[in-house]
Formats: structure tokens, sequence, C-alpha cells
């Protein structure tokens, strides 16, 4: 189990209160959820205080790759639009960048894999307690955006993904400041070979520097917006949504 900035926030309130009885009794309460919210937003800005915003993740030599990556969240899609692009080997998949741009584009994968890409060994740290690191090699998401004219109102980057959890679209979003890090790439390849459909294919979000949920798979869509209200629960992801995890995921 992970120790969350969330478990930690929780802990210190029962220490220190003695009110409540439990955990249950402080989720319910309206102004423990605001003071966690707010202890979330002062884990994010002090952390972009204290760390410059090109600081890069550690990246390792090859022959310290694991021997096996693992997949995280889902391993097969089962919609039917997922279904069809994997039997024609995605050669009718296009990712589509839109929202708060100037030239909204629809990219196939043939034409992502032509441009100029980026490849690094990282360590993915799942939320669930493992950790893996694998060679990737995709499109820096910064030069998508230039090349969409993203507009100075985008605050966000919505990534919508064809995986569903019950009847619910997975999600997820980051802010301009990791979109544009260096190390934030759409992948297409791991460890030398095409995206598993298990690991994401045909393309995946790497956002080094945050938690495995963070790396949405899968992906159809990037939105650029200015705020993250009326997708999902307004939370910023799937997890956020469903299971209170936090928006920012830091590592």
């Amino acid at each position: 189990m992970i120790l969350t900035r969330r478990a930690l926030v929780t802990g210190a309130a029962l220490g220190a209160g003695g009110l409540l009885s439990g955990c249950d009794a402080l989720n319910g309460s309206e102004r423990f959820q605001r003071m966690i919210a707010l202890a979330e937003g002062a884990n994010l800005r002090i952390q972009r205080a204290v760390t410059a915003r090109g600081a890069l993740a550690r990246e390792y030599r090859p022959e310290e790759r694991s021997p096996v990556f693992r997949s995280n969240g889902t391993a097969m899609p089962s919609t039917p639009l997922y279904q069809n692009l994997l039997a024609g080997g995605f050669a009718d998949w296009r990712l589509a960048i839109d929202g708060l741009v100037a030239r909204p584009l629809s990219l196939s994968l043939g034409e992502l894999t032509a441009m100029p890409a980026r490849e690094q060994i990282t360590r993915h740290d799942c939320v669930e307690g493992w950790s893996a690191i694998g060679k990737w090699r995709g499109v820096p998401l910064a030069g998508l955006l230039d090349a969409a004219g993203v507009r100075p109102s985008a605050r966000y980057l919505v990534f919508h993904c064809a995986d569903l959890f019950g009847s619910a679209p997975y999600y997820e979003s980051i802010d301009m400041v990791d979109a544009r890090h260096p190390q934030t790439i759409l992948a297409y390849a791991l460890n030398d070979r095409m995206l598993p459909v298990a690991n994401g294919a045909p393309l995946r979000l790497r956002v080094e520097r945050q938690l495995g949920y963070k790396h949405a798979k899968y992906l159809m869509r990037v939105e650029a917006r200015d705020t993250l209200a009326g997708i999902g629960q307004g939370k910023g992801g799937f997890w956020e949504d469903v299971a209170g995890y936090e928006w920012y995921a830091g590592i």
C-alpha cells in the first residue's frame, strides 16, 4: 500500500482532532473535503516552487529494464469501436487534438510515427504498489501543441480514451506545465516494439513525474480546455471521480 498525501493529511486530522471516530466520518464531512482539496493544492504549489519546471525524472540504462512490463488498468478495451480499430491494425485510427486550439488536428498513427521522436527509459510507479522500468518512444506533446496552436486561455489538457469502466469513458488530465515538460510524450512503442494492447495501443500518455494512473492509455482525443468542469464529475480524471485519487500525482 502506498501512503499518499491524502492518507497523511487524513491521519494528521484524526490524530489532532479526536472529535470524529474514523475516516468514514471524515470523508462524509464537507469541511474535511475542503481541507483535503486545500492540502492537495498546497502540495502542487510547493512542488512546483522547489522543483524546476524542466527537472527530469530519472532515466535508466537499457540493461536496467524490467523483464516484464505489467499493464495497469484495462488490458483490453471491449468497445466495438476499439475492437474494429484493433482488427484493422489501427489503420483507421486517428488522434484528434482540439478544443482551445487554432488548428485542430487529426493524426494517423503513421503520421505520428513519422514525426521527430523522443526515447526515454523510465520507471512507471503504480498506485497499487508496483513499479517497472521500460523504454518508451513517442512524440513530444509540446510539439503537437505548437502544431495545433494551443490558445493562451488553455490551462488543461483532457485525454479522452477508448476504454470504458462500466458505462463511464476513461479520461485523465494534466496542466500545461506538465504538458510541456520535455519527458511528456505520446508513446507508440515500448521496448523497441509497437505498443502491446495491454500497455495502451496504439497510443498512450507518458507524464513521467506523475504516478501511473495519470498515464492515460488508448488515446483517442486530446482536448485543450480552460476548466475541468463538465468533464466527468469535474475532478480531472476517472479515478479522481470514482475513488478520490488526487488530481496532482507528482512523484
